[in-house]
């Protein structure tokens, strides 16, 4: 095999650049597939494709086969590539719950898996700014937009505020509308954690997706607008599924 002077394989360095290439075309591609670009639901053809982007037809079909692998589209003999499924955005900017950001997307619905008051781990209590061993509340639910699998919730809730909520309709409501509803006290703001987490066996199950895929695990701590801690939750939200968008401002 020949190589150049330095050493380096050809061949090598040339796949490399069209994988290269590959990601940047996969990165405009998704999102024009979850904002809705292309109607109909079919892309158009690698050759089209390859125009468009300036792009070899063996970088668009790697591109294509990239967002196969997420999910996002699928090759339809006959058809070509269209779009699987679609990722529901989850703006960043408001604080809501589900229901209320996914209301123009289909209804949510929740299997309630448990729920109980718990003594809770001390590291739980002390984001919440309880004493060791005062007890919380905990609910533990499955939320699913138009009938499929979206989130696994786990909420930790201030006694106070939580209890009240156990015999209320945990099953088509959201956990903030009940808290404001039954306390009779607002929200105000939201202390927010997003990684990303490979799905454990038992989440796997749960959220009906291939054990190890990739969820975007939520880490939200919503306090009272008087400024108290009240509701700490574990969200586990298919990756491939929820798409999170915010607006950031640069203040200097």
């Amino acid at each position: 095999m020949d190589q150049s002077p330095g050493g380096a394989d050809p061949l090598a360095d040339a796949r490399r650049r069209r994988a290269d290439r590959a990601r940047q075309v996969a990165d405009v591609l998704r999102r024009q597939v979850l904002g809705g670009t292309f109607t109909g639901g079919t892309l158009p053809g690698e050759s089209q494709l390859a125009v468009d982007f300036g792009a070899s037809r063996n970088a668009v079909r790697e591109a294509l086969d990239l967002l196969r692998r997420e999910g996002l589209v699928e090759r339809v003999p006959g058809v070509g590539t269209v779009v699987a499924a679609p990722k529901y955005p989850h703006g960043l900017d408001h604080l809501l719950g589900l229901a209320e950001v996914m209301r123009d997307h289909g209804g949510v619905t929740n299997e309630v898996r448990t729920t109980g008051i718990i003594t809770p781990p001390g590291p739980i209590a002390a984001r919440l700014g309880l004493p060791a061993g005062e007890r919380v509340v905990y609910i533990e639910r499955l939320r699913r937009l138009a009938g499929l699998p979206l989130s696994l919730d786990l909420t930790y809730l201030a006694l106070d505020i939580g209890e009240p909520l156990l015999g209320e309709d945990l099953v088509n409501q959201d956990i903030f509308g009940l808290i404001e509803r039954v306390i009779g006290e607002n929200l105000g703001v939201a202390e927010v954690i997003i990684e990303a987490i490979n799905a454990d066996q038992h989440s796997a199950a749960v959220l009906e997706s291939p054990p190890r895929t990739a969820l975007l695990m939520v880490e939200r701590l919503t306090h009272l607008a008087d400024g108290r801690p009240v509701d700490l939750e574990y969200i586990r939200f298919r990756g491939d599924r929820l798409a999170m968008r915010g607006q950031m401002r640069r203040d200097l």
